[in-house]
């Protein structure tokens, strides 16, 4: 059985990762988490009690309990995801983005480097260390143009700075010591078991409690939306087909500034769930946060070309399926909201992790 190591596998984007892979794929997955307050195994209910889901309770940091995974498990390669990643906390606290973002992935890194060298020649050449990162690395754009592969990094906050350093690590880590990498640089991502702090589930929960719905500045900040079962899958194909040393940019050809998102959000909240007046009444705009990018958009034409990737959802289907998921799994949100869900490791995997 070919086996991958999934770091920060409980996140938003590794659980919707580790999903598709059970459901589509025959790899086993040895999800490795620390679970921070973001990590929530509640999100691979699905797929807890699957034989080819494998998870350990394991920060990235800790090389000691890394060397002991591959040891144990012999995977064929790493899809790295584990991160600190939301930019409001950043600001407020870097020292944990350093600390994961930076420190972690070097852990990660050199276990796993230190694993690559003791396969025979065959297995190196298949072996494929994925690291995902995001087009946060690059800074912020004017009204024109798009991120490509090759543009300069200019980060401009903790969160994006400790990204950019991670992707770093990781080209130095191929070009000095061969490690075989693939690097891949997303949009933002929206869907199903997203972290109620980021934008789209954060309105989503305050519209159906009639809470306000916060827009940073005039809302004119513009972001390129992917939808997370379109990411997940280019996630594979990059894994599986990629070419080594390779970057391939990932986004969903949505671009949207804030006010757009709130604005479909409120209208499809009124058609499924109507409340006694329109959501968009509930709109407030507050101050931005420090160093707001203006701008992101991503030129995925390099993944399509070369991988034939493309997204299945547009945006509005997308955010369709999103609106609609929350509105059924208000028991997912819920336990977040009260921290129930911090029990999940315990009531259902125990002496497995």
């Amino acid at each position: 059985m070919k086996t991958v190591f999934i770091s920060g596998g409980a996140g938003f984007i590794g659980s919707a990762l580790i999903r598709m892979l059970i459901a589509e794929s025959d790899w086993r997955i040895v999800n490795i988490d620390k679970l921070t307050y973001a990590g929530n195994l509640e999100s691979l209910a699905a797929v807890a009690n699957n034989p080819r889901h494998v998870f350990r309770h394991v920060d990235i940091g800790d090389r000691a309990a890394l060397d002991a995974l591959f040891a144990e498990f012999k995977p064929e390669g790493v899809i790295h995801l584990a991160a600190e990643s939301h930019v409001d906390r950043s600001i407020h606290g870097p020292g944990d983005f350093i600390q994961t973002n930076i420190g972690g992935t070097f852990s990660l890194l050199e276990a796993t480097r230190g694993y690559w060298l003791s396969l025979d020649d065959t297995r190196k050449a298949a072996f494929r260390f994925h690291h995902v990162s995001t087009d946060e690395v690059y800074g912020s754009l004017g009204d024109t143009g798009q991120f490509v592969e090759t543009t300069a990094y200019a980060p401009n906050s903790p969160y994006s700075a400790s990204k950019a350093a991670s992707d770093h690590l990781v080209r130095a880590w191929h070009h000095t010591y061969g490690l075989p990498v693939v690097t891949t640089n997303c949009s933002n991502n929206y869907g199903p078991c997203q972290f109620p702090e980021k934008l789209i589930p954060l309105m989503i929960h305050n519209a159906v409690s009639g809470k306000p719905l916060p827009i940073y500045g005039k809302g004119d900040n513009v972001r390129d939306w992917l939808y997370v079962d379109d990411h997940a899958s280019a996630l594979r194909l990059v894994f599986e087909k990629g070419v080594v040393g390779e970057v391939y940019n990932i986004g969903g050809h949505n671009e949207k500034t804030n006010l757009d998102v709130v604005d479909t959000l409120c209208a499809l909240l009124d058609e499924l769930k109507p409340g006694s007046v329109p959501y968009a009444n509930l709109k407030t705009y507050v101050a931005d946060r420090p160093g707001h990018d203006k701008r992101y958009a991503i030129d995925a034409g390099k993944i399509g070309r070369e991988l034939g990737w493309r997204p299945l959802e547009t945006f509005e289907t997308g955010m369709r399926k999103t609106v609609q998921w929350y509105l059924d799994n208000s028991e997912w949100v819920a336990h977040v909201v009260s921290g129930e869900y911090r029990n999940w490791l315990d009531k259902n995997y125990g002496a497995r992790t």
